[in-house]
This record gives structure tokens, sequence and C-alpha cells, in this order.
């Protein structure tokens, strides 16, 4: 198999650096081109000592079209901004995009899709951990098969993120949602203070907790009468998300256009 030629953006974070790590040790994929935006320090570095590994000979840019070209995929956990403007590149080119990125609204997410339908293929996910897309499929059974059990999602991360509850804790909470048929945003309630009255029967719960250098640690609880059921998940490195992510650019690669996620990859649809 000819190896694909990768692009992966926000090259000088910390995803970047795992995705870049994930590229290079993988046998059927090189990495093609690195970016960050205008004005990163990152820029002119050698993408694999940024990485912190050997040196790759692939040196980071801010000029997206260019490094566009030539290119099969591109794995971005960057911004929701520049996960729009990248998917509308991937769709005028018919490229690979792997998303990666949380925090993005619903208008992001519809522009996101239009790429995926003009001509990109497009696996979207808040999670790229196996493990974690396995947790979901269960917590979507889980909540099925309990369906007056109340759902409360709990999730930790370091110090830096900047979105909250995390694309993962949402992505439990679309799955728990999707067991019982009904969505998420009608359903969802955030940072319970003061005299908030009654839990409603139904909804889905977050917390979210801040602090350190947790990279992520995720707990869902279906609360019952007399138990709870308790769903764990501890993430100890980010290269489980790159691993994710190269495998989701290998399966997408033979796929039509459209928007896809993780459980699409792993063959998880019932």
């Amino acid at each position: 198999m000819t190896q694909l030629k990768v692009v992966v953006a926000g090259a000088g974070g910390r995803m970047g650096a795992a995705n870049i790590k994930a590229i290079a040790g993988h046998p059927d994929l090189v990495l093609h081109a690195a970016i960050d935006r205008p004005g990163s320090p990152a820029i002119g570095k050698d993408a694999g000592t940024l990485a912190g590994s050997d040196a790759l000979g692939v040196l980071v840019s801010d000029d997206i079209d260019a490094v566009l070209a030539g290119a099969d995929a591109i794995i971005d956990f960057t911004a929701p901004g520049a996960s729009v403007a990248l998917a509308q590149k991937a769709a005028a080119r018919g490229l690979v995009h792997i998303i990666g990125t949380t925090g993005c609204s619903e208008a992001d997410d519809a522009a996101i899709a239009a790429a995926g339908a003009a001509g990109a293929r497009i696996v979207k996910s808040g999670n790229f951990s196996m493990g974690m897309v396995v947790l979901a499929n269960l917590v979507r059974q889980a909540a099925a098969a309990l369906a007056d059990y109340d759902v409360e999602i709990f999730e930790m991360h370091h110090a830096k993120k900047v979105d909250a509850p995390s694309g993962t804790a949402l992505m439990l909470g679309e799955a728990a949602a999707a067991g019982r048929n009904v969505l998420l945003k009608d359903k969802k309630v955030s940072g319970r203070d003061g005299h908030t009255g009654a839990r409603e029967p139904g909804t889905i719960g977050f917390t979210a907790l801040r602090g350190g250098t947790v990279i992520g640690d995720h707990l869902v609880i279906l609360a019952g009468p007399s138990e709870r059921i308790e769903l764990n998940h501890k993430a100890e490195d980010r290269t489980i998300y790159a691993n994710g992510a190269a495998r989701a650019v290998l399966w997408a690669h033979g796929q039509k256009p459209g928007l896809y996620s993780m459980v699409d990859v792993l063959g998880l649809i019932d």
C-alpha cells in the first residue's frame, strides 16, 4: 500500500505533537506537512524536533494552501474557526479530514457537515480513543436499558483547557440521549449552583473540573433506586487519541464523501 500523505494542523500544540509522532511511526502514513497559526513560535521549526522526536525534514508552515497541495488527509485538533476553514478546503480538494476539535457551535457543526456533503471525507469525534468510543456505545445501551435512571457525567481536564463540558463529556451525553431517543440539547443541565430544586427526571447532568495536568478523566453515573452503575475512563497519554486519528485516516480514505464518527470507524453501528 502506498503511504497516505498527512498534514497535521496545530503542530505546535500538545495534540499536534502527539499526531506528528503517531504518523511518523505508522507504516502506512507519512507526514506530508505540518501547519500552525500565523505568528506561532512553531513556524519554521522541524516538526519532528518540535514533537520531541527525531528530525523529519518537515518544517512547520502557516501557508495552508501550499501544504495541502499533494496531500491525502488532514488531522486537525485545533479550534472551531480553523476546523471549519480546513473542512471547506478539504471539500474543495476531496481530502480526508480528521477533526478532534471541541467547543464547536451548532453553526460550526453545520458548516463541517456541509463540507462533508461537498466532497470531504470527514471523521469528527469528541474523542478518538478506542476505549472511549466503546465506552460511549456502552453508555448508549445502558441509558436505553435503564430508562428511568438519572444520568450524571463528570469530567476533569488540565488547567489550560478552554471549553467545558469537554467534547468527550458531550459525546457521552449524546450517547445517553441517543439511547433514550431524545435530544441532548433538550435534556442537558450543567453546573448546578444555589437553590436548584429537585432534579428534573430525564435530564442529563454535567460537572466539569479543571486543574493540574490531567489529560482526561470521565465518569458516567446511572443512578436508580438503591443502586448506581458507574462507567469510567481515564486517559494516561495523548497517544491514544493520535493512534485513533491515524486509524480514522486509513478508514476514511476508502469511504465516500460525508461526515462520519469513530462509531463508523469501529463498525459499532447497530
